[in-house]
């Protein structure tokens, strides 16, 4: 997941008017509808006293601060990357093992002075429990996780990825390397794969269907694997940007026939950098674990597989995790479940503090117990109210912005012209690839949901002031620019 930075900020933001006439009825409503909250309730919202970085409600209470009225905070609220700020002794002591043992490189160490390296190691076989799967790779991205899956699946030259048309590049990308063809669906207001948009981009040359679950909302599983076993597909979940989350029970990953996460800077848990894919299929964790290691299968993994090998040395890549990757995520890992309880229990009271405003309507959740809860998003008319609300809420030192952590793919000037590696390259190169075509005229339904949406970033250590200065925010300007 990611949060918006002062420069994407600035970025995101087309030229807008910087008013928009109030609404008086709906100005009465929502204040009606405030007093008929539950006191207990009202209270945590609307009267909780001010931290020191929060303004006291005062004359210009009403007045917002985009239009020079007093913001609900006197400095701006920040949301910050989750699993460094839960960094303690556990990560601490996890790292001295490595340097103690002078084994860095998982596989072996350096001599008589040093230990066996085992952080990788078990932090695979304890990912792959905690994801409830039988097997798990660990590579040194996210991206690097989604190549691995795209070989392990056996996608090559002449074979179609149906992909989201809102993701983030890597997905694209892993597709390209393999030199087969990304075909694009469009998403519905849960910001994920639109299920019912998926068959008509289906063609004999269909191989995998990658839904991505977006800033940790699952994606809805049960179509997308009902319509891959009618045509006999293969599932790659993407699970980078949710790692925590559960569709219907499941933890994300584990419904297809294999799923990727990332531990990168601004992911649930993070080491900076690295990844991983996991499976319950023997045949593709073993092409996963070869490709990540330069085609060989290494003696723990080749244990793990737990039958003798069904294939032979093949050319990989070398995407081998490291110990001091592998020790942090493993200290991790034994939070990840508190980071996720924290974040649904703020954007939960987020939600149930506003939820009574007219006309309010969230992004659609597939799952809302499962769902992580990484950010609360809220549905506008269209572009120009949109960026009317984000800039309202900012004014109220609120962070704000559009839907966040990835980008709209086909509308990229080098997706959209196909451009690769080398002239020639085969995702392309056939009748069929030539004659696709990318841009706004795939997409124009996930142009317009995101059009729509505005979001506040979620932290998962957000004070219960931070929590109610975004209640008092929202319920501040909704009134004033929400359209009946």
């Amino acid at each position: 997941m990611t949060t918006p930075s002062d420069s994407e900020d600035r970025s995101q933001i087309r030229k807008t008017n910087t008013m928009v006439g109030r609404r008086k009825f709906l100005a009465a409503a929502t204040a009606l509808a405030a007093a008929s909250l539950p006191a207990k309730k009202a209270k945590a919202v609307n009267t909780a006293s001010p931290a020191p970085g929060a303004a006291r409600s005062g004359a210009n209470a009403a007045t917002l601060a985009v239009d020079g009225g007093t913001p609900v905070r006197a400095t701006r609220l920040r949301a910050n990357f989750p699993g460094p700020l839960y960094y303690d002794e556990e990560e601490r002591r996890e790292l001295l093992e490595v340097l103690d043992r002078r084994a860095p490189f998982r596989w072996y160490g350096v001599g008589p002075k040093g230990g066996d390296p085992d952080k990788c190691n078990q932090f695979e076989k304890e990912f792959a429990a905690h994801t409830g799967t039988k097997y798990c790779v660990a590579v040194t991205s996210g991206t690097a996780a989604l190549i691995t899956a795209v070989a392990a699946l056996d996608v090559g030259p002449g074979d179609e990825v149906i992909l989201p048309s809102w993701t983030w590049h890597s997905c694209y990308d892993a597709v390209i390397v393999a030199g087969a063809t990304p075909v694009f669906a469009e998403i519905d207001d849960s910001a994920d794969i639109d299920p019912t948009d998926i068959e008509r981009h289906i063609t004999p040359r269909t191989k995998v269907i990658m839904p991505v679950h977006i800033m940790g909302e699952p994606a809805d599983m049960d179509p997308i694997l009902a319509i891959a076993r009618k045509h006999h597909l293969k599932v790659l979940e993407d699970c980078a940007q949710s790692a925590g989350a559960t569709y219907k029970g499941h933890p994300v990953g584990s419904m297809g026939d294999c799923g990727i996460y990332s531990f990168q800077l601004c992911k649930t848990i993070s080491a900076g950098e690295g990844g991983a894919m996991v499976t319950n299929d023997p045949y593709v964790f073993e092409r996963a674990a070869r490709f990540h290691d330069i085609g060989d299968l290494r003696g723990p993994h080749a244990a793990m597989l737990g039958r003798p090998p069904r294939m032979s040395r093949f050319a990989g890549m070398q995407f081998r995790m490291n110990e001091y990757s592998g020790a942090v995520l493993r200290a991790q890992l034994r939070k990840l479940d508190r980071i996720a309880g924290d974040f649904r229990s703020r954007s939960a009271r987020v939600k149930q503090g506003i939820a009574d405003l007219p006309g309010i309507q969230f992004r659609k959740s597939n799952d809302p117990s499962g769902a992580l809860g990484s950010s609360v998003y809220f549905r506008t008319t269209g572009k120009e109210e949109r960026d009317r609300f984000i800039k309202a809420l900012r004014a109220e030192n609120i962070p704000a912005g559009t839907i966040e952590g990835s980008v709209l793919l086909p509308l990229e000037p080098y997706i959209e012209k196909k451009q690769t590696l080398e002239p020639g390259w085969p995702s392309f190169a056939t009748v069929d690839g030539k004659a696709l075509r990318f841009g706004a005229e795939c997409c124009p339904r996930t142009i317009d949901v995101w059009n729509r949406y505005v979001g506040v970033p979620m932290d998962p250590t957000y004070s219960d002031q931070d929590v109610s200065d975004i209640i008092a925010a929202v319920r501040k300007v909704y009134p004033a620019i929400a359209k009946t």
